[in-house]
């Protein structure tokens, strides 16, 4: 099931896509502003089995983020070898926890803003883990499955003078407004049965610049998600980012193209979609 959120900013409608590629309406089943519990996708599930659903004009319909404003975006940083040995750091022995901000999500088409005094702004396609259930303490890998409502593509933008010239945690390099896009859809759990091999891709004005896959990754989802419940609790919607491959801009030689007001990104993951947002200038 291929869940998303469309209309104005604050005003989105859930809805979901079918077979045919047609907007159903899931306004009547989901609230568009609450986090998605497993419950509430098997709600909608039996609605899109059993029901004749609206059909939405998708016409110029804006596409929001399919996750309704997250509690917490946990994300986990140089979970990739290949991305780890470009930036010249050690493979971590436990998972690099950081927090983003959940102003920072917005919709896989709305516009990423390079914040004012930087230089040096990137990207950094990730695979996004949502949850469906409260997360403490979980026994095992399959319990850490098991909590999983769905994935979707993630930008995890950073600022990088921001996150590493600028002391402190990375964090100022991480919660600029716009920093992370989500979409355009959440592709329910069922429907990705292996997401250690998924390929992630991203193009910057149309040059590819990233090409790498899930298998890469140092911890897998299962073994984040179990970690992560060890030190907090997450709710039903927060948002894992698991780490980005090779190619972001802070890894290539000089001089590094970061993004620039005017550039377009372009983000997709195997199966799970794909993002397309101008960048302009906060």
């Amino acid at each position: 099931m291929k869940l998303l959120r469309v209309g104005a900013p604050g005003r989105e409608r859930p809805a979901a896509l079918d077979d045919a590629g047609r907007l159903r309406d899931l306004g009547d089943h989901l609230d568009p502003h609450r986090a998605w519990t497993s419950e509430d996708l098997d709600r909608a599930r039996t609605a899109l089995r059993e029901e004749d659903l609206p059909v939405l004009d998708q016409q110029d319909l804006r596409v929001g983020s399919p996750v309704p404003r997250p509690g917490a975006v946990v994300c986990i940083g140089l979970n990739y070898r290949d991305h780890a040995a470009e930036t010249g750091a050690a493979l971590p022995t436990e998972p690099v926890v950081f927090l983003k901000m959940p102003s920072t999500v917005v919709g896989p088409t709305d516009e990423v803003l390079v914040p004012r005094g930087s230089t040096k702004t990137d990207y950094e396609v990730e695979l996004g883990v949502v949850l469906g259930r409260r997360v403490r303490y979980l026994a095992d890998l399959d319990e850490a499955r098991a909590a999983i409502a769905g994935y979707v593509v993630s930008h995890d933008v950073s600022e990088r003078e921001f996150q590493l010239e600028r002391g402190g945690q990375w964090d100022k390099g991480k919660n600029c407004e716009t920093f992370n896009p989500l979409g355009p859809w959440l592709v329910t759990a069922d429907e990705v049965p292996d997401p250690g091999a998924l390929g992630l891709r991203l193009w910057v004005d149309g040059e590819l610049r990233q090409d790498g896959n899930t298998r890469d990754m140092v911890f897998t989802v299962a073994e984040i998600l179990l970690y992560l419940s060890r030190f907090m609790v997450l709710e039903a919607g927060d948002v894992i980012n698991t780490g980005t491959p090779a190619g972001v801009a802070l890894g290539r030689p000089d001089p590094k193209p970061y993004l620039r007001a005017g550039n377009v990104v372009e983000l997709e993951i195997d199966g799970l979609g794909r993002m397309r947002h101008p960048v302009g200038s906060a």
